[in-house]
């Protein structure tokens, strides 16, 4: 099994703001708007995208203070969340990815059977005055918001193979393909033994177990991860990360470096198979804590 950390949603370039933390804790990664008019005309705006009972109109609009508007074409991928939109039936969590980060996916054979891990640029929100705003002072993490086990990888070169409930999706509407360009389908279930989740969703809320940015750090791209992520000895490393000098270990943790540029970060699991074990407990503690939280036994974060 591969293990693929995906950075998805509001970044320095494209959106320019974190996505948010909401105030009861719900995670909420704001997908980047859409730049191609070639397809803005079929695409969803912020306003008609909903987490939980919030707009991603508001959320967009207030937290980049008008940059970005309610009727903004939004580019809604990873679509993970069923709840966000209308759905056909049959629908599935899906994903799409082309041109150099899908290229980097084939080579490191990324397909059937393995799990994507979605991380962005999160900051607490609170609401003030009826309108959403960063809290002053709060940190900027990299945060694991969702994910995904891949049933099938469809190119869109094979038109007649998309799936009638995935026609909407952004990666659909270009009139000619990029090459490469490939949809990932979610399993209808998660396999991974013990566990009864669906094969892609979103993290009800954020817990610590999801902040992959080390907590004493001003730098959300220095990680803090577990100490068997650590390359040495091994016969691979994660994606991009082959280098000794960005991993540093201390207790029992190690700290990594990560790259500046770059979406898909993979990990061969038949070379860490710790990866399935620490994949089980991060699935396991934010349905712990999700339900803590609704029974009122956790405090917001």
């Amino acid at each position: 099994m591969k293990l693929v950390l995906s950075r998805k949603g509001f970044d320095a370039a494209n959106g320019r703001f974190p996505s948010p933390i909401l105030p009861l804790g719900q995670l909420c990664s704001l997908p980047i708007p859409d730049a191609h008019p070639e397809r803005q005309k079929n695409l969803r705006r912020y306003a008609e995208v909903q987490a939980g009972d919030v707009s991603l109109g508001q959320l967009a609009a207030d937290l980049t203070r008008g940059r970005i508007l309610p009727e903004t074409p939004t580019h809604l991928d990873p679509d993970l969340n069923a709840a966000s939109v209308p759905r056909l039936p049959g629908w599935r969590p899906v994903f799409g990815q082309s041109g150099a980060a899908e290229s980097h996916l084939q080579r490191q054979g990324v397909g059937p059977g393995d799990i994507f891990l979605f991380y962005g640029w999160f900051r607490e929100v609170e609401m003030v005055n009826g309108r959403f705003r960063y809290v002053p002072n709060a940190p900027d993490w990299h945060v694991l918001f969702g994910w995904l086990q891949v049933e099938r990888r469809i190119p869109l070169t094979a038109v007649a193979d998309i799936p009638p409930w995935a026609a909407d999706h952004p990666h659909c509407q270009r009139r000619q393909p990029l090459n490469p360009d490939s949809l990932y389908i979610a399993r209808e279930k998660l396999d991974l033994p013990g566990l009864d989740l669906p094969g892609g969703g979103v993290f009800p809320q954020f817990h610590k177990g999801l902040r992959l940015t080390d907590p004493d750090s001003q730098q959300r791209r220095r990680w803090r991860l577990p100490a068997w992520f650590h390359p040495a000895n091994r016969p691979s490393a994660l994606s991009y990360h082959g280098r000794a000098n960005r991993w540093k270990t201390a207790d029992q943790f190690v700290y990594l470096r990560t790259v500046g540029r770059g979406q898909e970060f993979v990990l061969d699991s038949d070379h860490y198979p710790e990866a399935e074990d620490w994949l089980r407990t991060l699935f396991t503690d934010s349905i712990s804590y999700h339900l803590a939280r609704k029974q009122g036994s956790h405090p917001a974060p």
